[in-house]
């Protein structure tokens, strides 16, 4: 038995019996399911991944982070630790020359943006983002492209192997699933020698783990709004000065327009270590002299990212003595809002190509397969799907058919952690889907041969309640926007999760019919019937029309001239969505 597979078995061992309260068939499915399949192919990068999600589930693991979390400042401190022993000194991290993005809407459009641009120069690109859609090693990029299975599974085992040798009696031997994928980006970008590195911060800023960059060539802000409320506080000003601890004293940085409440605390956070902070003006001011901006990413929120991503962009390479930058307009102070705007300049012809070459899968995406029109947008914030609104009823607007042919319009949806569902498919309402259709980020049923995709933080009962409860949020809202007079109970009725479909019928007619299935493959079966040339499952489970509703939907969705589909609410989902709409990501 190879080193890496001694270490896979009793790191599967160690997870599966410090897992609290899972169940005996719980465990017997989480051990099935973390071994590949008999000649599966890959089967060392399958290993790496196997032993890396155990660090979602190590208990230690689990409880080191918690206790963590009542003082943010050790979470800082470990991750220097962790780096040490893994060979590398803070200083050594000096040299990635990195551009670092926190934000809650937008920071990983803006690095996608800002990436793409500083690669048209000929520089050779790291990008480090979270999260993944359909492999762990989209997360890892270099010149734009996830790091090969070979490449990922070399400096994985070099890591973990460098990590148990050097065991450090205060800190566990493994850190956590993203401290370890953090740590192992430095080393690849390091090893790889790139150019420079974009780097997007996980969580907040001050005490997220990528927070050990200290010396960074310029820090970036996208827009900012409520979210992960746990773990940042619960109002927008509290989250501003969580994302404004990656300011580092004489480095400057941008970002765009924000409430006045969050822009305050920032410009405070800035002046307090001597940061030099700017506002990025709107596209439109860069737009003066030539062509407007074409952008690879659809969607009038871009702009936004696009404007940070240019002013990101210009500063590096003003900083490493680039100097084919023509500047329109000097920096002036804005009086309103306290602060120096950033340079007006006209955009190289790079810069041009960067924007508009941008390709960030899974953002504002869409996909026309025949009759089926997938539109994907891991929108998951109150701000993040207003936007998204706005973009899916532009992009229905300009493809609307004149033939008169019945068109059909499906929102698929799911929503996790501690974000408030029931606000978020409020503003979803407008679009007057025909149906909601909500589902588990869990592709299949089976996950064997999977492993990117696995999540044990959560079991499938959990994840199907919840769904339950988004249907009905959206029941409920329907009933409310139908008539004023409602009188009854408006919950589902009591159901046991584990069979295909949960639909429970709603006690009064409403006009958008709802469903839950039990993973995001059911779910495209019954919405596509068969009808997207490319998503041609083997053959649909027998219960997939079980219920009435899906029963008669069918045969609807089987003759309608169009199918129009949001997939929204949590990057997750889409990810799900996109491994099995567009097999070329598995590859």
């Amino acid at each position: 038995m190879s080193w890496a597979r001694s270490h896979l078995c009793s790191a599967l061992s160690l997870a599966a019996v410090s897992a609290r309260g899972a169940t005996m068939e719980g465990a017997a499915y989480r051990w099935l399911s973390a071994w590949p399949a008999p000649q599966e192919p890959s089967m060392e990068y399958q290993d790496a991944v196997r032993t890396l999600n155990t660090l979602q589930t190590n208990a230690s693991c689990l409880e080191e982070v918690k206790r963590q979390r009542s003082d943010p400042q050790a979470q800082l401190e470990a991750m220097e630790v962790y780096l040490a022993r893994s060979g590398l000194q803070v200083e050594d991290l000096n040299q990635l020359k990195i551009i670092h993005v926190t934000g809650t809407k937008g920071k990983g459009s803006t690095c996608a943006f800002t990436e793409r641009i500083l690669r048209n120069y000929g520089l050779k690109t790291g990008f480090f983002s979270s999260p993944h859609l359909v492999q762990v090693r989209e997360r890892i990029r270099i010149n734009g492209k996830p790091i090969s299975p070979e490449l990922f599974t070399k400096y994985f085992w070099h890591l973990y192997q460098q990590l148990e040798e050097f065991k450090d009696d205060s800190h566990i031997s493994m850190p956590s699933y993203f401290r370890f994928l953090t740590l192992m980006a430095f080393h690849v970008f390091l090893q790889e020698k790139v150019d420079l590195a974009v780097v997007e911060v996980g969580i907040g800023g001050a005490f997220d783990c990528t927070n050990i960059i200290r010396k960074p060539v310029v820090c970036g802000v996208s827009s900012l709004g409520i979210d992960h409320t746990s773990l940042l506080g619960d109002t927008v000003e509290k989250i501003a000065w969580q994302k404004g601890g990656i300011f580092k004293p004489g480095v400057p940085a941008f970002t765009v327009l924000q409430p006045e409440g969050p822009l305050a605390v920032l410009r405070d956070r800035a002046q307090q270590i001597s940061c030099p902070l700017y506002l990025c003006p709107p596209l439109e001011a860069l737009e003066q002299v030539g062509l407007p901006l074409s952008l690879g990413l659809e969607g009038e929120h871009q702009r936004h990212n696009a404007a940070l991503a240019l002013q990101l962009a210009r500063c590096w390479l003003e900083q490493q003595n680039y100097h084919d930058i023509q500047e329109l307009k000097a920096s002036k102070p804005s009086i309103r809002w306290q602060l120096p705007l950033a340079p007006v300049f006209r955009p190289t012809p790079h810069m041009r190509r960067g924007l508009r070459d941008t390709e960030w899968p899974g953002r504002t995406q869409v996909l026309q397969r025949g009759p089926v029109t997938w539109y994907l947008d891991g929108a998951h914030t109150t701000s993040s799907v207003q936007a998204c609104v706005h973009w899916y009823c532009q992009s229905l607007e300009r493809s609307r058919r004149t033939d008169g042919g019945h068109e059909v319009h499906i929102l698929l949806f799911n929503s996790t952690g501690d974000r408030d569902s029931a606000a978020l498919l409020k503003l979803l309402q407008p679009c007057h889907f025909d149906y909601a259709v909500f589902c588990p980020n869990v592709t299949e049923i089976s996950s064997i041969g999977n492993a990117d995709q696995q999540n044990f933080t959560v079991t499938l009962d959990q994840v199907l309640l919840r769904c339950l409860q988004h249907q009905k949020h959206w029941n409920c809202l329907a009933e409310k926007q139908a008539s004023s007079n409602l009188w009854g109970s408006c919950g589902p009725e009591s159901a046991r999760p584990g069979s295909l479909l949960l639909a429970p019928h709603p006690p009064q007619p409403t006009s958008t019919s709802s469903l839950v299935f039990s993973c995001i493959s059911h779910a495209l079966q019954w919405i596509s019937q068969g009808r997207d040339p490319i998503f041609q499952p083997e053959s649909p489970p027998r219960n997939l029309l079980n219920h009435p509703t899906a029963n008669s939907g069918a045969s609807i969705l089987r003759e309608a001239a169009a199918i129009h589909v949001l997939v929204t609410g949590s990057l997750h989902l889409v990810g799900g969505a996109l491994r099995l709409l567009d097999p070329s990501m598995s590859q």
